[in-house]
């Protein structure tokens, strides 16, 4: 008896230690990263840019076309987080674009760095806009939900809770920095609380009908 209990009284303490230590690396960056910021940088720019900044979610539309707009430009980079986005962020804020639409956080929660964390970071977005270009216009979107039918991004799905209390601190950061608030997590929602399946091919990225919903969300805020 006094064998099971000993056993037991490990167990626990192995388990409490090892729930504790949370492994996350801050220093990730894609592999295309470094490529995909010196391109920005040779671009000229603009005081008239709308710039759409994030990771593949962002990278992957042709922003410029699907809301008609030549002033908007794609700063998004595949798997980015937001520590890539705070790196690179005097990119962003040295040419004054008119307005940024934010979208960050999706890879941060997949890599498991702590929800507090991310929110902090994309805080830190914020202010630095403000800092480096006060007349630029933020507009905030919560990060897309997932839909875990899918099997080929598993670090992404089942993270619901965590989705929602960054997006909680997303909301909270708006409000606070009375920038302009985004619910694309709502939007795509379905009855299940999963990104709706006919607007994306692998639970995480959208289908063309994905974009086509969102664009028509943002053509009023990128024409105010």
């Amino acid at each position: 008896m006094k064998f099971i209990k000993f056993s037991v009284l490990l167990i626990f303490i192995f388990s409490s230690a090892f729930a504790q230590e949370v492994r996350f690396d801050t220093t990730y960056r894609p592999s295309t990263y470094d490529v995909q910021v010196e391109l920005f940088k040779s671009y000229k720019n603009s005081k008239s840019d709308i710039i759409f900044l994030g990771n593949s979610i962002t990278a992957h539309a042709k922003w410029a076309e699907l809301l008609e707009n030549t002033n908007v430009k794609n700063r998004g980079i595949s798997g980015d987080i937001t520590f890539g986005v705070l790196q690179r962020l005097k990119e962003i804020t040295e040419g004054e674009p008119a307005k940024v639409f934010l979208l960050i956080g999706i890879n941060d929660i997949s890599r498991n760095i702590p929800d507090e964390l991310i929110i902090k970071n994309i805080e830190k977005i914020v202010e630095g806009i403000k800092k480096e270009s006060p007349s630029t216009k933020i507009y905030l979107q919560t990060i897309l939900p997932v839909n875990n039918t899918f099997t080929k991004y598993k670090k992404h799905y089942n993270k619901d809770e965590h989705i929602a209390t960054v997006n909680s601190g997303i909301k909270s950061i708006a409000k606070q920095h009375n920038t302009t608030l985004i619910d694309s997590h709502q939007l795509m929602l379905d009855s299940e609380g999963r990104l709706q399946k006919n607007l994306t091919h692998d639970g995480l990225h959208l289908t063309a009908d994905g974009y086509q919903l969102w664009a028509k969300t943002l053509k009023k805020y990128i024409k105010e």
